[in-house]
């Protein structure tokens, strides 16, 4: 049996996947003192860190970064090396048919099962199907036969395996890594235990300890839970839209109930938590998961609302100019991700018949998926404003916020995130 690490042992960290939790998670635990490499695949970001920079957008994360490796304790390299501690904080897509595509989980178990050794801990944050962490654990086990792993060895395994999902707010990340509880699930009770106190070195909150497969399970279920009572409200747009009625207004007034808590709609659901989690749920039971699937159906179709809105705007002009505010699928970040913004800038570029401008101010090029369309270009806020027969609000940014259109004769505002009401 291999003896239990404490937490004095916790003295080298790699962290593969450096994106927006892999790499503010090595800035913070360096920032505590520990000695972390963080891997990842592309050499660009790579160079970066090295550099003392980021290539995201977070409050305080260059700052962090840059602190922690010029005093020697955050590296980035693009292959992992020996540590006591893995985490794992890669990206968990789904595929076309909305199945779970755990290729860069699969990349992670062959990157770091060569510099594996006894008395290692081995998390994974990636948000996944349940059953995922084991089934890592006998990858780990296939290329390290010396080693043996908690899937068969139990309590008396050389490596441990925990599944702890992160839980933060884009915006916030750098204070929700620190303050937030932690679910976390061993395969092990040993490896929950293990993990608890790797956690508390940089971790405020509490650390709730419980298997693996049901930490993957509530990771999925909170963020299936939002996306539901989203598409609540994005049905309720749609209802007052036919009605003409103010969907904010009747949001507002219903929240005065006490037990009512309706969200904001808006254009679409994004991001790489919200839009793609609950499809790993009903992967796992199809057949037990129709509320589900129908909120995924109404979220999903809510840019298409968006895209026939504005076509009814300029139907009848000839070669109008329409600018859609905002890329990012939440405000004042720079992720793209699975944003319905960018769904409805490429809709409107294909069938729009004129010319379409975009704002994002937290980008210098327009993304793959809008950079092969000749008629869109990437603008400023003024020229958008000012040159646009329809304005489409679909990102809150500050700035959008702080710049509400005087709209001139004949000019249309499409506001989906409610920003300009007042």
């Amino acid at each position: 049996m291999s003896t239990d690490i404490t937490k004095s042992e916790f003295k080298r960290i790699c962290v593969v996947g450096l994106g927006y939790v892999g790499l503010p998670t090595a800035a913070v635990f360096a920032s505590r003192g520990v000695d972390v490499l963080g891997c990842d695949i592309d050499a660009d970001t790579v160079d970066l860190v090295n550099q003392g920079r980021v290539h995201i957008v977070e409050p305080d994360l260059d700052i962090l970064v840059n602190g922690a490796v010029a005093r020697g304790k955050l590296r980035a390299a693009t292959t992992p090396e020996a540590a006591d501690v893995f985490i794992i904080a890669v990206p968990t897509p789904f595929t076309d048919g909305n199945q779970p595509d755990l290729t860069h989980l699969e990349a992670a178990a062959e990157t770091i099962a060569p510099v594996l050794a006894p008395n290692n801990l081995v998390i994974i944050e990636s948000t996944s199907p349940v059953g995922t962490t084991e089934n890592f654990s006998k990858s780990l086990a296939a290329a390290r036969p010396d080693l043996s792993f908690p899937h068969t060895a139990g309590e008396t395994a050389d490596v441990c395996l925990v599944h702890s999902p992160e839980r933060v707010l884009p915006g916030r990340v750098l204070i929700e890594l620190t303050r937030n509880d932690r679910v976390v699930g061993g395969l092990t009770r040993r490896c929950a235990e293990q993990a608890a106190a790797f956690y508390r070195i940089a971790v405020e909150g509490e650390c709730l300890l419980t298997t693996a497969a049901t930490a993957e399970l509530v990771k999925l279920a909170e963020n299936a839970y939002r996306d539901v009572n989203i598409a609540f409200a994005n049905e309720l747009s749609a209802v007052c839209d036919k009605m003409g009625i103010d969907v904010w207004e009747a949001v507002r007034l219903a929240n005065h109930h006490p037990r009512v808590d309706i969200l904001q709609p808006g254009p679409g659901v994004g991001g790489h938590c919200i839009a793609v989690d609950p499809w790993f749920i009903v992967s796992s039971a199809p057949d037990d998961t129709p509320l589900i699937r129908a909120a995924r159906g109404v979220n999903d179709g809510k840019p298409g609302r968006v895209v026939e809105a504005v076509k009814s705007a300029i139907a009848g002009k000839d070669r109008p100019t329409v600018s859609c505010l905002g890329l990012a699928y939440k405000a004042d970040i720079d992720d793209l991700r699975e944003s319905p913004a960018v769904e409805i800038t490429r809709a409107l570029a294909w069938q729009a018949a004129g010319q379409v401008l975009v704002v994002e101010p937290h980008i210098d090029t327009l993304p793959d998926a809008l950079a092969d369309l000749p008629q869109l270009k990437l603008t400023d806020l003024d020229t958008a404003l000012d040159d646009a027969d329809v304005i489409v609000l679909l990102t809150d940014h500050t700035v959008f916020r702080a710049s509400p259109p005087t709209p001139r004769a004949g000019q249309v505002v499409i506001d989906t995130r409610g920003a300009w009401r007042k």
